[in-house]
């Protein structure tokens, strides 16, 4: 019995030439340096030492992505990359807020930076050389994608970004991005054994039914003096379809609205990120802290305010929190093997529910009562 032949119908005329230039590509290629001249492994030398520069930390990567935004507003996903980043980084003072301090031990604080850490380095390192080698290309006039291959990046994207010079669809070239950065961290980060050992088999219910850090905040000026809070939730980290979901989403949230768009991207450009939550809600988190730590933790969030009299949550700036991590090298390898992933570059028809303030603030109320029990807990024993 003959094997069918992948559909394509449900697709737009400009995502069947994608289909198959990738099924052309299907499978991985071999690549030496010595196939190269000179002036490209210069060029892609100096991609690598200031991608390597700028992949210091979580706050000089967030700050390299709005940056590029900021020179290239057609590459939509540096803006999306800018602020879900941003998220990373307040997910990683959280571990050592005033919250998460008392709520989760050493070992599993140290657990989950690493895991933030390690996928914060590894969507920077591939994609950022992207974006590099893109700029080059806009200088010269000419495209280089045919060098990404020897920069670690996936041929799914050499084919994607050709289309994007040929036809400069913004949309395209942002989802395809976010494919590939959900693929890449698959392997690497998500069903890496060390990962699933200590973060997903230890924390996965913690996270999912407590914590916040399935909420991507994306806070812009209300026109009121105060920071209004959009976004979306995920429910599945481990999912891969559901990852790949929520960064569309992410990004219809983002980009199909003009006006919000440019409000969020005002709000970043007004406020550089320093990973304390004090960024965006000053008059709920601070980063400096207020309260003794020693003192029983008594609730102090009401209707998103701190009721009078209380202290500010601790929320502390990434470079009091946590040191710069030495990476070891990224594992090799292209994940792409699939053309049918290009299903996914169709866009949603039905709009985007950003509502998120309400979901946020009764997520840090479950904390606070999560906390009170465990400390009810220990001194009844």
């Amino acid at each position: 019995m003959r094997c069918r032949k992948p559909k394509t119908s449900s697709l737009p005329l400009s995502l069947v030439d994608v289909y198959r230039e990738l099924k052309k590509k299907k499978g991985t290629t071999a690549v030496s340096e010595r196939d190269l001249t000179a002036k490209e492994r210069q060029l892609i030398r100096r991609i690598q030492a200031v991608t390597a520069e700028q992949n210091e930390n979580n706050v000089t990567r967030t700050a390299a992505y709005l940056n590029f935004y900021l020179r290239h507003r057609e590459i939509h996903w540096a803006f999306l990359g800018h602020m879900v980043s941003r998220n990373g980084g307040w997910n990683m003072t959280d571990l050592k807020g005033e919250l998460l301090m008392r709520l989760l031990s050493e070992d599993e604080r140290q657990s989950f930076f690493a895991f933030l850490e390690r996928s914060n380095w590894l969507i920077f390192q591939d994609i950022y050389p992207q974006f590099l080698l893109y700029e080059e290309s806009k200088k010269r006039g000419e495209p280089l994608f045919y060098l990404l291959p020897w920069l670690g990046v996936s041929t799914f994207m050499e084919t994607i970004w050709q289309h994007f010079w040929r036809r400069g669809d913004p949309y395209t070239l942002a989802i395809a991005l976010v494919i590939n950065e959900q693929n890449y961290l698959e392997q690497r980060v998500v069903q890496h054994p060390v990962f699933r050992q200590t973060v997903f088999q230890t924390l996965g219910f913690k996270l999912q039914e407590l914590f916040h850090f399935n909420h991507i905040l994306f806070p812009y000026d209300d026109g009121q003096g105060g920071t209004a809070l959009i976004g979306q939730t995920l429910h599945q980290f481990e999912s891969l379809h559901e990852r790949i979901l929520l960064g569309k989403r992410l990004y219809a949230i983002l980009f199909d609205d003009s006006e919000t768009l440019e409000k969020i991207v005002h709000w970043a450009s007004r406020h550089p990120h320093t990973g304390s939550r004090k960024d965006y809600w000053p008059h709920l988190f601070n980063d400096v802290c207020e309260s003794f730590p020693r003192e029983p933790y008594r609730r102090r969030i009401r209707d998103c305010r701190i009721v009078p009299g209380a202290p500010r949550l601790y929320s502390p700036q990434l470079r009091h929190a946590w040191k710069n991590i030495a990476h070891e090298a990224a594992e090799p390898g292209d994940w792409f093997t699939d053309p049918h992933v290009v299903h996914y570059l169709v866009k949603m028809e039905a709009s985007v529910n950003g509502e998120m303030v309400n979901a946020y603030c009764e997520t840090l109320e479950k904390m606070e009562l999560a906390i009170i029990a465990k400390h009810a807990f220990f001194h009844a024993r």
